[in-house]
Protein backbone atom coordinates (compact mmCIF):
# COMPACT_ATOMS: atom_id res chain seq x y z
CA UNK A 1 0.00 0.00 0.00
CA UNK A 2 2.96 2.36 1.12
CA UNK A 3 4.52 1.46 -2.51
CA UNK A 4 1.12 2.55 -4.29
CA UNK A 5 0.81 5.56 -1.92
CA UNK A 6 4.01 6.86 -3.40
CA UNK A 7 3.81 6.09 -6.96
CA UNK A 8 0.36 8.03 -6.86
CA UNK A 9 2.25 11.16 -5.52
CA UNK A 10 4.79 10.42 -8.09
CA UNK A 11 2.50 10.50 -11.02
CA UNK A 12 0.74 13.63 -9.05
CA UNK A 13 3.95 15.19 -8.44
CA UNK A 14 4.96 14.60 -12.34
CA UNK A 15 1.24 15.96 -14.23
CA UNK A 16 1.91 19.40 -12.17
CA UNK A 17 5.38 20.16 -12.74
CA UNK A 18 4.66 19.48 -16.92
CA UNK A 19 2.19 22.81 -16.34
CA UNK A 20 5.53 24.71 -15.08
CA UNK A 21 6.16 24.73 -19.15
CA UNK A 22 3.25 27.07 -19.84
CA UNK A 23 2.47 28.96 -16.83
CA UNK A 24 4.25 32.02 -15.69
CA UNK A 25 6.60 32.71 -12.33
CA UNK A 26 3.60 34.09 -10.65
CA UNK A 27 1.79 30.72 -10.97
CA UNK A 28 4.49 28.87 -9.67
CA UNK A 29 3.80 29.12 -6.52
CA UNK A 30 -0.21 28.46 -6.83
CA UNK A 31 1.35 24.93 -8.40
CA UNK A 32 3.66 24.20 -5.38
CA UNK A 33 0.76 24.69 -2.69
CA UNK A 34 -1.47 21.88 -5.09
CA UNK A 35 1.62 19.43 -4.76
CA UNK A 36 2.22 20.35 -1.54
CA UNK A 37 -1.75 19.62 -0.60
CA UNK A 38 -1.36 16.28 -3.01
CA UNK A 39 1.16 14.77 -1.12
CA UNK A 40 -0.63 15.60 2.47
CA UNK A 41 -2.76 12.42 3.41
CA UNK A 42 -5.30 14.65 5.75
CA UNK A 43 -6.66 17.89 6.55
CA UNK A 44 -7.63 18.77 9.75
CA UNK A 45 -9.62 22.39 10.58
CA UNK A 46 -9.74 22.69 13.90
CA UNK A 47 -11.74 25.51 15.83
CA UNK A 48 -13.60 26.39 13.17
CA UNK A 49 -17.00 28.19 12.75
CA UNK A 50 -18.79 25.70 10.04
CA UNK A 51 -22.22 26.78 8.07
CA UNK A 52 -24.42 24.68 5.31
CA UNK A 53 -28.05 24.82 4.08
CA UNK A 54 -28.86 22.42 6.90
CA UNK A 55 -27.48 25.01 9.76
CA UNK A 56 -29.61 27.91 10.20
CA UNK A 57 -26.64 29.42 11.88
CA UNK A 58 -23.11 28.75 12.01
CA UNK A 59 -21.71 25.92 14.73
CA UNK A 60 -18.53 27.47 16.90
CA UNK A 61 -15.96 25.33 18.14
CA UNK A 62 -16.02 22.67 15.48
CA UNK A 63 -13.24 20.16 13.92
CA UNK A 64 -13.44 18.81 10.43
CA UNK A 65 -10.94 15.99 9.15
CA UNK A 66 -10.78 15.76 5.48
CA UNK A 67 -9.01 12.22 4.48
CA UNK A 68 -8.33 12.02 0.24
CA UNK A 69 -11.11 13.87 -1.74
CA UNK A 70 -14.40 13.26 0.81
CA UNK A 71 -14.80 14.67 4.88
CA UNK A 72 -13.66 12.06 6.86
CA UNK A 73 -14.82 13.61 10.41
CA UNK A 74 -16.82 16.29 11.73
CA UNK A 75 -17.03 16.57 15.99
CA UNK A 76 -17.71 19.62 18.60
CA UNK A 77 -14.53 17.67 20.34
CA UNK A 78 -10.79 17.50 18.87
CA UNK A 79 -10.17 15.26 16.75
CA UNK A 80 -7.22 13.28 16.79
CA UNK A 81 -5.08 12.23 13.85
CA UNK A 82 -1.60 11.85 12.61
CA UNK A 83 0.24 12.54 9.21
CA UNK A 84 -1.87 16.01 8.77
CA UNK A 85 -1.80 19.46 7.69
CA UNK A 86 -3.43 21.27 10.51
CA UNK A 87 -4.94 24.17 9.86
CA UNK A 88 -6.56 26.68 13.16
CA UNK A 89 -9.72 28.17 12.13
CA UNK A 90 -10.84 30.81 14.76
CA UNK A 91 -12.28 33.30 13.91
CA UNK A 92 -12.77 31.79 10.85
CA UNK A 93 -15.84 29.97 9.16
CA UNK A 94 -16.22 27.05 7.03
CA UNK A 95 -18.69 27.12 4.31
CA UNK A 96 -19.59 24.56 0.98
CA UNK A 97 -17.47 25.47 -1.98
CA UNK A 98 -19.68 27.98 -4.40
CA UNK A 99 -21.59 26.65 -7.54
CA UNK A 100 -22.09 28.92 -10.34
CA UNK A 101 -25.19 26.80 -12.49
CA UNK A 102 -24.95 29.44 -15.40
CA UNK A 103 -21.64 29.99 -16.72
CA UNK A 104 -19.74 30.18 -20.32
CA UNK A 105 -15.85 29.18 -19.61
CA UNK A 106 -15.08 29.69 -23.63
CA UNK A 107 -17.22 32.68 -24.59
CA UNK A 108 -13.92 35.43 -23.76
CA UNK A 109 -15.86 37.90 -26.29
CA UNK A 110 -19.04 40.06 -25.73
CA UNK A 111 -19.50 39.94 -29.10
CA UNK A 112 -20.09 35.87 -29.53
CA UNK A 113 -19.47 36.36 -33.68
CA UNK A 114 -16.10 36.90 -32.97
CA UNK A 115 -15.97 33.25 -31.52
CA UNK A 116 -15.74 32.22 -35.04
CA UNK A 117 -12.30 33.73 -35.36
CA UNK A 118 -10.82 32.19 -32.36
CA UNK A 119 -8.88 28.97 -33.60
CA UNK A 120 -9.93 26.48 -30.36
CA UNK A 121 -6.44 26.23 -29.25
CA UNK A 122 -6.80 29.68 -28.16
CA UNK A 123 -10.41 29.18 -26.75
CA UNK A 124 -9.02 26.91 -24.94
CA UNK A 125 -6.07 28.65 -23.07
CA UNK A 126 -8.54 31.77 -22.58
CA UNK A 127 -10.91 29.21 -20.78
CA UNK A 128 -8.33 27.79 -18.39
CA UNK A 129 -7.47 31.30 -17.38
CA UNK A 130 -11.38 31.81 -16.78
CA UNK A 131 -11.58 29.11 -14.70
CA UNK A 132 -8.68 29.34 -12.65
CA UNK A 133 -9.77 32.63 -12.00
CA UNK A 134 -13.13 31.21 -11.14
CA UNK A 135 -11.96 28.59 -8.48
CA UNK A 136 -9.77 31.79 -6.88
CA UNK A 137 -13.10 33.12 -6.05
CA UNK A 138 -14.41 29.98 -4.19
CA UNK A 139 -16.16 28.71 -6.85
CA UNK A 140 -15.31 25.09 -6.94
CA UNK A 141 -18.34 23.92 -9.58
CA UNK A 142 -19.56 25.37 -12.32
CA UNK A 143 -22.80 24.32 -14.42
CA UNK A 144 -21.27 25.86 -18.32
CA UNK A 145 -24.23 26.29 -20.07
CA UNK A 146 -23.01 26.36 -23.79
CA UNK A 147 -19.69 25.95 -25.10
CA UNK A 148 -17.57 23.58 -22.64
CA UNK A 149 -16.98 20.25 -23.59
CA UNK A 150 -15.83 16.75 -22.74
CA UNK A 151 -12.54 17.77 -23.03
CA UNK A 152 -12.03 20.85 -20.58
CA UNK A 153 -14.12 18.74 -17.54
CA UNK A 154 -11.47 15.93 -18.27
CA UNK A 155 -8.39 18.25 -17.57
CA UNK A 156 -9.22 19.79 -14.45
CA UNK A 157 -10.78 16.12 -13.74
CA UNK A 158 -7.05 15.55 -14.37
CA UNK A 159 -5.04 18.57 -12.63
CA UNK A 160 -3.80 19.43 -16.33
CA UNK A 161 -5.98 22.28 -15.85
CA UNK A 162 -6.48 24.39 -12.49
CA UNK A 163 -10.49 25.03 -12.31
CA UNK A 164 -13.08 24.05 -10.81
CA UNK A 165 -15.48 20.94 -11.99
CA UNK A 166 -17.50 21.50 -14.71
CA UNK A 167 -21.32 19.69 -15.61
CA UNK A 168 -21.14 20.87 -19.24
CA UNK A 169 -24.05 21.00 -21.54
CA UNK A 170 -21.70 20.99 -24.86
CA UNK A 171 -23.63 22.69 -28.18
CA UNK A 172 -27.07 24.59 -26.85
CA UNK A 173 -30.29 23.64 -28.97
CA UNK A 174 -31.57 25.92 -31.21
CA UNK A 175 -34.10 26.53 -33.78
CA UNK A 176 -33.20 28.06 -37.11
CA UNK A 177 -33.23 31.95 -36.63
CA UNK A 178 -33.04 30.88 -32.84
CA UNK A 179 -31.21 32.66 -29.81
CA UNK A 180 -28.38 30.41 -30.54
CA UNK A 181 -28.25 31.13 -34.57
CA UNK A 182 -25.72 33.90 -35.33
CA UNK A 183 -25.36 34.02 -38.84
CA UNK A 184 -25.29 37.65 -40.26
CA UNK A 185 -28.93 37.58 -42.52
CA UNK A 186 -26.48 37.78 -45.60
CA UNK A 187 -25.29 33.56 -44.84
CA UNK A 188 -27.26 31.13 -46.86
CA UNK A 189 -27.89 27.69 -45.42
CA UNK A 190 -26.46 26.18 -42.10
CA UNK A 191 -22.61 25.73 -43.50
CA UNK A 192 -21.20 29.03 -42.60
CA UNK A 193 -23.07 28.65 -38.90
CA UNK A 194 -21.77 24.52 -39.33
CA UNK A 195 -18.36 25.13 -39.99
CA UNK A 196 -16.95 28.06 -38.05
CA UNK A 197 -15.07 26.99 -34.92
CA UNK A 198 -16.64 29.23 -32.02
CA UNK A 199 -20.31 29.14 -33.23
CA UNK A 200 -20.08 25.94 -34.23
CA UNK A 201 -18.36 25.05 -30.13
CA UNK A 202 -21.37 27.00 -28.72
CA UNK A 203 -24.41 25.93 -30.37
CA UNK A 204 -26.02 23.80 -33.07
CA UNK A 205 -28.96 24.34 -35.38
CA UNK A 206 -31.82 21.76 -34.97
CA UNK A 207 -35.17 21.79 -36.64
CA UNK A 208 -38.33 19.40 -36.31
CA UNK A 209 -38.20 16.63 -34.01
CA UNK A 210 -36.06 13.79 -36.05
CA UNK A 211 -33.11 16.85 -36.19
CA UNK A 212 -33.65 17.84 -32.29
CA UNK A 213 -33.71 14.27 -31.27
CA UNK A 214 -30.26 13.45 -33.31
CA UNK A 215 -28.80 17.05 -31.72
CA UNK A 216 -29.71 15.50 -28.27
CA UNK A 217 -28.35 12.33 -28.83
CA UNK A 218 -24.92 13.85 -29.67
CA UNK A 219 -24.29 16.20 -27.23
CA UNK A 220 -25.75 13.33 -24.99
CA UNK A 221 -23.12 11.09 -26.59
CA UNK A 222 -20.09 13.48 -26.04
CA UNK A 223 -20.30 13.55 -22.10
CA UNK A 224 -22.95 16.69 -21.54
CA UNK A 225 -24.32 16.53 -18.31
CA UNK A 226 -27.74 18.23 -19.25
CA UNK A 227 -28.87 19.58 -22.62
CA UNK A 228 -29.50 23.26 -23.18
CA UNK A 229 -32.28 24.13 -25.44
CA UNK A 230 -32.87 27.89 -26.50
CA UNK A 231 -36.96 28.58 -25.90
CA UNK A 232 -37.16 32.02 -26.45
CA UNK A 233 -35.17 35.14 -28.15
CA UNK A 234 -31.94 36.45 -25.54
CA UNK A 235 -29.62 39.39 -25.22
CA UNK A 236 -26.88 38.32 -27.32
CA UNK A 237 -28.38 37.00 -30.29
CA UNK A 238 -29.21 40.23 -33.32
CA UNK A 239 -32.51 39.24 -34.67
CA UNK A 240 -34.86 37.43 -32.44
CA UNK A 241 -37.19 39.12 -30.20
CA UNK A 242 -36.93 38.94 -26.83
CA UNK A 243 -40.96 37.39 -26.42
CA UNK A 244 -41.17 35.07 -29.34
CA UNK A 245 -41.10 31.52 -28.34
CA UNK A 246 -38.60 29.19 -29.48
CA UNK A 247 -39.23 25.42 -30.81
CA UNK A 248 -42.61 23.54 -31.26
CA UNK A 249 -43.91 21.32 -28.16
CA UNK A 250 -43.46 18.53 -30.46
CA UNK A 251 -39.64 19.30 -30.84
CA UNK A 252 -39.04 20.64 -26.93
CA UNK A 253 -41.23 17.53 -25.77
CA UNK A 254 -38.85 15.08 -27.81
CA UNK A 255 -35.90 16.88 -26.38
CA UNK A 256 -36.88 16.26 -23.20
CA UNK A 257 -37.65 12.78 -23.88
CA UNK A 258 -34.10 12.11 -24.77
CA UNK A 259 -32.80 13.58 -21.81
CA UNK A 260 -35.00 11.71 -19.86
CA UNK A 261 -33.87 8.38 -21.22
CA UNK A 262 -30.21 9.56 -20.16
CA UNK A 263 -31.54 9.86 -16.59
CA UNK A 264 -30.64 14.08 -16.99
CA UNK A 265 -32.57 16.75 -17.54
CA UNK A 266 -33.22 20.02 -20.22
CA UNK A 267 -32.48 23.64 -18.93
CA UNK A 268 -34.34 26.10 -20.63
CA UNK A 269 -32.83 29.73 -21.41
CA UNK A 270 -36.40 31.81 -21.58
CA UNK A 271 -37.45 35.24 -20.44
CA UNK A 272 -40.62 35.38 -20.80
CA UNK A 273 -44.43 34.13 -19.14
CA UNK A 274 -45.44 32.33 -22.70
CA UNK A 275 -41.70 30.73 -23.48
CA UNK A 276 -41.53 29.63 -19.44
CA UNK A 277 -44.71 28.01 -19.68
CA UNK A 278 -44.51 26.87 -22.79
CA UNK A 279 -40.88 25.33 -21.89
CA UNK A 280 -42.43 24.17 -18.64
CA UNK A 281 -45.33 22.26 -20.29
CA UNK A 282 -42.51 20.42 -22.07
CA UNK A 283 -41.21 19.07 -19.51
CA UNK A 284 -37.70 20.88 -18.81
CA UNK A 285 -35.93 21.86 -15.27
CA UNK A 286 -34.32 24.63 -15.21
CA UNK A 287 -35.43 28.03 -16.54
CA UNK A 288 -32.55 30.25 -17.26
CA UNK A 289 -32.86 34.13 -16.80
CA UNK A 290 -36.90 34.14 -16.46
CA UNK A 291 -37.13 38.19 -15.85
CA UNK A 292 -40.02 38.24 -17.44
CA UNK A 293 -41.85 35.69 -15.55
CA UNK A 294 -45.04 36.79 -13.70
CA UNK A 295 -46.88 35.24 -10.29
CA UNK A 296 -49.04 32.20 -12.79
CA UNK A 297 -45.57 31.33 -14.58
CA UNK A 298 -44.07 31.60 -10.45
CA UNK A 299 -46.97 29.00 -9.19
CA UNK A 300 -46.36 26.37 -12.54
CA UNK A 301 -42.41 26.72 -11.90
CA UNK A 302 -43.55 25.58 -7.88
CA UNK A 303 -45.69 22.96 -9.01
CA UNK A 304 -43.92 21.21 -11.25
CA UNK A 305 -40.52 21.86 -8.77
CA UNK A 306 -38.61 23.96 -12.07
CA UNK A 307 -36.08 25.32 -10.81
CA UNK A 308 -35.21 29.53 -12.08
CA UNK A 309 -31.90 30.16 -12.52
CA UNK A 310 -31.35 34.12 -12.51
CA UNK A 311 -28.30 35.70 -13.82
CA UNK A 312 -28.51 39.41 -12.59
CA UNK A 313 -25.32 40.29 -12.68
CA UNK A 314 -24.75 40.09 -15.91
CA UNK A 315 -27.25 42.30 -17.00
CA UNK A 316 -25.76 45.02 -14.14
CA UNK A 317 -22.58 44.25 -15.75
CA UNK A 318 -23.57 45.09 -19.53
CA UNK A 319 -25.19 47.92 -18.45
CA UNK A 320 -22.22 49.49 -17.16
CA UNK A 321 -19.91 48.48 -19.17
CA UNK A 322 -21.38 46.37 -22.51
CA UNK A 323 -20.87 49.36 -24.74
CA UNK A 324 -17.10 49.95 -24.27
CA UNK A 325 -16.25 46.62 -24.40
CA UNK A 326 -18.45 45.80 -27.95
CA UNK A 327 -21.71 44.54 -27.15
CA UNK A 328 -23.76 45.06 -30.76
CA UNK A 329 -26.03 48.24 -30.20
CA UNK A 330 -28.94 45.51 -31.02
CA UNK A 331 -28.43 43.58 -27.64
CA UNK A 332 -28.34 47.08 -25.67
CA UNK A 333 -31.05 47.91 -26.74
CA UNK A 334 -32.56 44.39 -25.76
CA UNK A 335 -30.41 44.70 -22.82
CA UNK A 336 -32.74 47.48 -21.74
CA UNK A 337 -36.04 45.53 -21.20
CA UNK A 338 -34.59 43.01 -19.14
CA UNK A 339 -32.36 44.19 -16.68
CA UNK A 340 -34.46 45.55 -14.32
CA UNK A 341 -37.32 42.71 -13.94
CA UNK A 342 -34.50 39.92 -13.08
CA UNK A 343 -34.65 40.55 -8.93
CA UNK A 344 -39.22 40.91 -9.66
CA UNK A 345 -38.58 37.12 -10.91
CA UNK A 346 -36.62 35.89 -8.11
CA UNK A 347 -39.51 37.42 -5.50
CA UNK A 348 -42.21 35.79 -7.39
CA UNK A 349 -40.65 32.54 -6.98
CA UNK A 350 -39.65 32.40 -3.80
CA UNK A 351 -43.41 34.09 -2.69
CA UNK A 352 -44.82 31.13 -4.81
CA UNK A 353 -42.64 28.34 -3.44
CA UNK A 354 -40.42 27.47 -6.58
CA UNK A 355 -36.75 26.89 -5.89
CA UNK A 356 -34.04 29.22 -6.97
CA UNK A 357 -30.50 29.00 -7.77
CA UNK A 358 -27.69 31.54 -8.30
CA UNK A 359 -26.24 32.09 -12.16
CA UNK A 360 -24.09 34.36 -13.28
CA UNK A 361 -24.02 34.18 -17.52
CA UNK A 362 -21.27 36.36 -17.74
CA UNK A 363 -18.89 36.93 -21.15
CA UNK A 364 -16.04 38.45 -22.19
CA UNK A 365 -13.63 40.22 -19.82
CA UNK A 366 -16.97 40.45 -17.33
CA UNK A 367 -16.03 37.13 -16.00
CA UNK A 368 -14.09 39.23 -13.34
CA UNK A 369 -17.72 40.15 -12.15
CA UNK A 370 -18.39 36.71 -11.03
CA UNK A 371 -18.14 37.57 -7.35
CA UNK A 372 -20.62 40.11 -7.87
CA UNK A 373 -22.98 38.59 -8.76
CA UNK A 374 -23.85 37.35 -5.20
CA UNK A 375 -24.00 40.85 -4.52
CA UNK A 376 -26.62 41.83 -7.01
CA UNK A 377 -28.77 38.56 -6.15
CA UNK A 378 -28.36 39.96 -2.42
CA UNK A 379 -30.22 42.80 -3.26
CA UNK A 380 -33.48 40.64 -3.31
CA UNK A 381 -32.26 38.03 -1.00
CA UNK A 382 -30.99 37.88 1.88
CA UNK A 383 -27.62 36.49 2.86
CA UNK A 384 -28.61 33.09 3.86
CA UNK A 385 -30.89 32.28 1.27
CA UNK A 386 -28.45 33.81 -1.35
CA UNK A 387 -25.87 31.47 0.31
CA UNK A 388 -28.31 28.56 0.09
CA UNK A 389 -29.03 29.20 -3.58
CA UNK A 390 -25.41 28.92 -4.75
CA UNK A 391 -24.30 25.70 -2.52
CA UNK A 392 -27.79 23.50 -1.68
CA UNK A 393 -29.84 24.53 -4.75
CA UNK A 394 -27.47 24.58 -7.41
CA UNK A 395 -25.70 21.04 -6.00
CA UNK A 396 -29.53 19.90 -6.39
CA UNK A 397 -29.65 21.28 -9.85
CA UNK A 398 -26.48 19.46 -10.60
CA UNK A 399 -28.14 16.31 -9.10
CA UNK A 400 -25.26 16.26 -6.56
CA UNK A 401 -27.07 16.86 -3.24
CA UNK A 402 -25.17 14.86 0.05
CA UNK A 403 -22.24 15.27 -2.50
CA UNK A 404 -21.81 18.84 -3.29
CA UNK A 405 -22.96 22.34 -1.50
CA UNK A 406 -23.18 20.70 1.70
CA UNK A 407 -20.26 20.57 4.46
CA UNK A 408 -21.33 16.80 6.19
CA UNK A 409 -19.63 13.23 6.64
CA UNK A 410 -19.21 11.72 3.21
CA UNK A 411 -18.96 14.66 1.31
CA UNK A 412 -16.80 15.41 -1.16
CA UNK A 413 -14.05 17.73 0.45
CA UNK A 414 -14.76 21.09 -1.55
CA UNK A 415 -14.51 23.85 0.64
CA UNK A 416 -13.70 27.49 1.77
CA UNK A 417 -12.53 28.61 4.56
CA UNK A 418 -13.91 32.36 5.19
CA UNK A 419 -12.13 35.01 7.13
CA UNK A 420 -15.00 36.04 9.04
CA UNK A 421 -18.73 34.92 9.09
CA UNK A 422 -20.15 35.40 5.40
CA UNK A 423 -24.26 34.47 7.27
CA UNK A 424 -23.67 38.03 9.17
CA UNK A 425 -21.18 39.73 6.31
CA UNK A 426 -22.06 38.19 2.85
CA UNK A 427 -19.60 40.91 1.98
CA UNK A 428 -16.78 38.94 2.72
CA UNK A 429 -17.74 36.97 -0.48
CA UNK A 430 -17.59 39.78 -2.93
CA UNK A 431 -13.63 40.13 -2.37
CA UNK A 432 -12.48 36.73 -2.45
CA UNK A 433 -8.78 37.30 -2.97
CA UNK A 434 -8.98 39.30 0.24
CA UNK A 435 -10.90 37.30 3.00
CA UNK A 436 -10.89 33.34 1.17
CA UNK A 437 -7.71 32.63 3.59
CA UNK A 438 -8.32 28.13 2.30
CA UNK A 439 -9.70 27.21 -1.10
CA UNK A 440 -10.01 23.20 -1.51
CA UNK A 441 -11.86 21.44 -3.89
CA UNK A 442 -11.68 17.31 -3.53
CA UNK A 443 -9.88 17.57 -1.13
CA UNK A 444 -6.72 19.51 -2.90
CA UNK A 445 -5.75 22.80 -1.29
CA UNK A 446 -5.43 25.17 -4.27
CA UNK A 447 -5.10 28.36 -1.87
CA UNK A 448 -3.65 28.42 1.76
CA UNK A 449 -3.22 31.66 3.13
CA UNK A 450 -2.49 30.22 6.40
CA UNK A 451 0.23 27.62 5.89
Amino acid sequence: KLNVLIFNHFISFISVLSLFHSVGKSDISLYLKIIKGGLMRRTLFYNVQVWDASREFVEEGMHILVEGDRIKEISDKPIKTTETLRINCKGKTIIPGLIDCHCHVVMSSLDIRELQDIPLTLMTVKASTIMRDMLMRGFTSIRDMAGADWGLAEAVEKNLIVGPKIFFSGRALTQTGGHGDSRQRTHIGLEPCACSNGLNFTSIIADGTSEVRRAARDELRKGATQIKVMASGGVSSPYDPIDNIQYSEEELSAIVQEANSWNTYVAAHSYTSKSTQHAINCGVRTIEHGNLIDRETADLMASKNVYLVPTLITYDALDRKGAQLGLPQTSIEKLQRVKDLGQNAISLCREAGAKVGFGTDLLGTLQSEQSAGLRVQNEVDSARDVLVSATSVNAQILNKTNELGVVAVGAKADLILVNGNPLDEISLLFKPDETLDVIMKDGEIYKNALN
